[in-house]
């Protein structure tokens, strides 16, 4: 004698066509536009910490000659206030990629997904088009400063606002790339603000508090 049970049924999976999950939102465009972006993100961050190290060193410097007999050298200032100027400006396009700058997230709980996309979309225009205003003013300051030279260092003054003019560009493209994958993709966590794919502060734990593990307790 056999016992037979009943078969359940499948569940059946919804398609994931037109779905963007967390992980693609974390990990970026995929094929060479990944590893392209990869590179110049790279490069970027690359940048701002040779920024930081060397504003870091440089006061330093500037702390040690006040102990040595010897006068003090006035590019070490010089240089360490455009090193705050190319940390500052330098990775500001990474930001806009990774979702880093500070934002008040006050249409991310509305249901209504149009509403929060057309919200998102206006916002990253409005910083693709800050940015372009500011590269353009960079460029000008370049193209207008050809025989300028700083004080104490010598360095021509083109120099100085290369960077910060390759931080705009940079904020311009990815800011324009973001409202076009908004536009067409959506923002997956829109009814869930605190999964957002890229958090700054690590994952957060139903309280409101970053869980020292890194991961969310769902």
């Amino acid at each position: 004698m056999t016992a037979t049970f009943p078969r359940h049924p499948r569940a059946r999976v919804a398609p994931k066509e037109n779905q963007v999950s967390e992980e693609t939102a974390a990990t970026g465009p995929p094929g060479p536009l990944k590893r392209v972006v990869g590179f110049l993100t790279t490069v970027e961050l690359g940048i701002s910490a040779l920024a930081a190290a060397m504003i870091f060193v440089l006061i330093l410097v500037q702390a040690g000659q006040r102990y040595l007999p010897i006068d003090g050298w006035t590019w070490t200032g010089e240089l360490a206030r455009y090193g705050l100027v190319w940390l500052t400006f330098s990775a500001c396009g990474v930001l806009v990629t990774r979702d880093g700058h500070i934002a008040l997230q006050l249409v991310d709980s509305i249901r209504n997904q149009a509403v929060v996309r057309s919200v998102h979309v206006f916002a990253l225009l409005v910083v693709a088009a800050t940015g372009a205003g500011f590269a353009w003013a960079c460029w000008t300051l370049i193209t207008e400063s050809q025989n300028l030279t700083t004080p104490s260092l010598g360095m021509p003054m083109w120099v100085v606002y290369l960077i910060p003019l390759i931080g705009f560009v940079s904020t311009t493209i990815r800011g324009l790339c973001a409202a076009i994958g908004v536009a067409r993709h959506g923002v997956g966590s829109s009814l869930e603000p605190e999964s957002l794919a890229v958090q700054v502060n690590g994952p957060q734990l139903p309280g409101g508090t970053a869980d020292p593990n890194g991961e969310a307790q769902r």
